[in-house]
Order: C-alpha cells, then structure tokens, then sequence
C-alpha cells in the first residue's frame, strides 16, 4: 500500500471512531450529565483510573446475573467480569446468602471469626503451594505484603519485575515504571525472555530477596508465559536463595489449582484477590510456612501486618461459600475449557474476516489485539492499534456487549451460551461492516 493510500485508511480509522464516541455520546444524555456533575468533586469525574473511557464513562444503574443496564436504558451483557473479579456474576444467591447471613451476625466486630479459619482452610486446600496464608484488602497490598515478607526473610532488598506487569496500584510496570509506585529497589526484566532473567539474576544473586511475577501477564495484555521462562525463574530463584512470588490475583480462576497448577511449577509465595472475595474487597498473601511464620504474632520481633478489615465477614463468608460452593475444582476446570474455547473462536473470525485483530490470554481471562504480529511480551503489543480497539469496544456496546475499552474479557459463571454465541455474532457483524477501515483498496 502507498504512503498515501495509508494515509487515507488511518485517517478514516480516526474519522470513524470520532462518529462512534459522538454517537455514543448522543444516545446517553444521563450518563453525561452524571459525568458533569461528577466533574465537580472528583478529578476528571472519576477515581478509579481503568473504567474511563473517552467521550465519558458508563454509569450503571442496575446489574444481575451477567447482564447491565446503565442510568439511560441501554442493556448490556456483561464480558467484562468486574476485571476478574465478578466471577461469580451479580447476583448469585449462593454468595449474597453467605454474606447476608454473615452480616446479620455483626458487622464490625473487632475480634477473630470462624469465617476466616473457613476460608484460610478452603484457600490453603485449593492452592498447594499456599501452606500459610494471611487476608488483606487487595491485591495490591496482598503484593506490597508478600514483597516485604521475602525481603525480610531473605535480608536483601532488590526485586525482580517485568516489563508489562501490574501488581496493583503501587506496583505497575505496564508502561514502565510509573511515579506513583511504591519505592523499591527494582530490577526490570523482558518477560518470556528466560535468558535474560536467569543471567540478570545470576548477576545480582547476593542483592535479589525476590522475583514478582505474573503467570500469566493479566493488565499488560493477557500475554501467557512460557512454561520454559517461569521454570528458568523457579530454578534460578532457589539457586541464589531468593523467592520466587507469583501473582495469581487475576490468574488462580485458571483450573483447580490456579495457573501454578496447570504449569506444575510451585511457587515460595502466592498472592490472590479478585474473585475470591465474592465481589466484596480482597486479597491474600500465603506460601511456604518457614516464611509464613515472620508474622506469627506470639513470636518475639513478629513482622505487624495491620488491616482493619483484612477479615470482614463479609469478604471471609462470601469467599469461603464462592471458593467451596459456587467454584470447586470440577467447576473451575470446565470453565476454563469455556474461556479457551472462547478464544479459539475469536481467533477463528478474525481470521476469516481477514482482520488484524487476535486474542490472547488464559481460560476465562482473554484480551483481543489489534494486531496479527506475534504477542510474547509487551513490547509486542507497540504494533496494536488502539483506535481500532476503541472503535470495537464502541460498536459493541451499541450490539449490547460490554467489554473492556483496551480489549480486556474476564468470562463470568453467569454468562449463558447463548449470550457468548451472540457475543461472537456481533463481533462477525462489526468486521463485516468495518471492513473498508483495513482492507486494501
């Protein structure tokens, strides 16, 4: 294609998606007045930087099941799965009754419950790994946990990430290194580049207390990693007697055992949050048991761990009921398959539109691409177009599918497959009629 001719197609790629946010912004005069209003107090009317989108963000009046209607009407199937944490949809009777029912009882008691002994027991059961575990509010602090209790037990201090990763608000590498980050001592490594670690660690093997990293890199792409690069870092690790952390926030949903347990590789330390907490706040840090016990209160020069509502009943009940209940292993393993199966279908109407669109990802949690290059690390994704991803996600909503802005899918157990067939059908519908938007003249 010419210059010129590439010139024409990109600028009707940013043509057709100004006509898609002003379309979107006529057909919901409520959710902008809701976001004007929201202006005045909250900067940019937002605080929670991943759910704005350009022209305005939806505003949600009402969800169940794996349905949404926003505040002017429009309804939605849901695909987006509250980021991996709405597993279990929005009204599953078997979670709302536990933590009703737990609530009734007191709400802010102060004092140890036997809800957390039920879902420490279910946690430590359903992850092998885990001998020991400790609840927190997130994932991200179940992450600044986890780092600290590694740099304490092995008394160094530098850590290993990678590039793409995300372990919450205080530790996100998916541009880099951001400025509102918790300030470590980081080294920044090229994820699925198993060389590159094992020398860098081998390099660094008095001054590494840990590596962080995601099995499966959830924010940066759903870009899996490779069984050789996370067993080069479990072997590297235990050789130069640093931890090796996995974040398995968004990635324990794979299978009955988290992504650890389908990789067979077992990890000193995990972290978890998301879903387990039944939709209420989450996360949890837990491993080995030599590690583990720095925070054993009755032991003299304990590591504090504070957090008021690391156990609320709420999060502890409608963990254990989801985990145990509504999510078994044998559940667990059958949607995962669906999540694959998902995916492979994407990738088939891609293909047969002649778009350049992908899917990537693991199980339930998958991410599309608006590119047809090879995806095994984040720089891979510099070839994506976002505009393009911004024009899928707008055209969706108006077929009534809700996905994430970047592309971002996390399967909830409420989806009927009905409604994922119909999720495929439209996305076959908007290729048809975007066509002229990639192909050659």
């Amino acid at each position: 294609m010419s210059e010129a001719a590439t010139r024409k197609q990109s600028d009707a790629v940013s043509e057709a998606v100004a006509q898609a946010r002003a379309g979107y912004a006529a057909r919901r005069p409520l959710t902008s007045a809701l976001h004007a209003r929201a202006q005045a107090f909250l900067p940019g009317g937002n605080t929670r930087s991943v759910l704005y989108h350009r022209p305005f963000p939806l505003r949600i009046a009402r969800a169940w099941d794996a349905v949404l209607d926003d505040v002017d009407g429009h309804q939605y199937v849901d695909l987006l799965g509250e980021y991996s944490a709405g597993l279990y949809g929005h009204s599953n009777p078997v979670v709302i009754e536990a933590m009703v029912s737990a609530l009734r009882e007191g709400v802010s008691r102060g004092a140890h419950t036997r809800y957390e002994v039920d879902l420490a027991e279910a946690v430590c059961a359903r992850f092998a790994s885990i001998e020991r575990v400790r609840f927190t509010n997130s994932g991200t602090e179940a992450n600044l946990m986890a780092l600290s209790a590694a740099r304490a037990f092995t008394g160094r201090d530098q850590v290993l990430v990678f590039r793409g990763g995300y372990h919450g608000g205080l530790l996100s590498f998916t541009a880099g290194r951001s400025p509102v980050n918790a300030p470590y001592d980081v080294l920044l490594a090229e994820y699925n580049d198993a060389p590159a670690a094992r020398e860098l660690l081998r390099g660094q093997a008095g001054t590494v207390a840990c590596v962080l990293v995601e099995p499966m890199l959830g924010s940066g792409g759903c870009i899996p990693g490779e069984r050789e690069f996370l067993s080069a870092l479990r072997e590297t690790t235990r050789q130069i007697g640093a931890l090796l952390i996995f974040d398995e926030v968004m990635t324990s949903r794979t299978g009955s055992g988290g992504l650890q347990g389908q990789l067979g590789i077992t990890p000193d330390l995990t972290t978890l949050g998301k879903y387990i907490g039944g939709g209420s706040s989450f996360g949890a840090f837990g491993g080995r048991a030599d590690v583990m016990s720095l925070f054993d209160p009755a032991r003299p020069e304990a590591l504090p761990h504070a957090g008021t509502f690391n156990n609320n009943v709420a999060s502890m009940a409608a963990g254990h009921a989801g985990l145990t209940k509504v999510y078994p292993p044998e559940v667990a393993e059958r949607h995962t398959a669906r999540g694959d199966e998902l995916r492979e279908e994407l990738t088939r109407t891609f293909r047969a539109a002649g778009a350049p669109f992908q899917a990537t990802g693991v199980g339930s949690i998958l991410a599309v691409h608006a590119t047809t290059a090879q995806i095994r690390s984040r720089s891979d994704l510099s070839s994506s177009d976002p505009r393009l991803l911004e024009l899928l996600f707008l055209d969706l909503l108006e077929h009534g599918y809700y996905i994430a802005p970047r592309g971002y899918l996390a399967l909830s157990l409420a989806l009927t497959p009905d409604q994922l067939t119909g999720f495929v059908r439209a996305v076959e519908q908007i290729l048809r009629s975007r066509a002229e938007l990639w192909s050659s003249p």
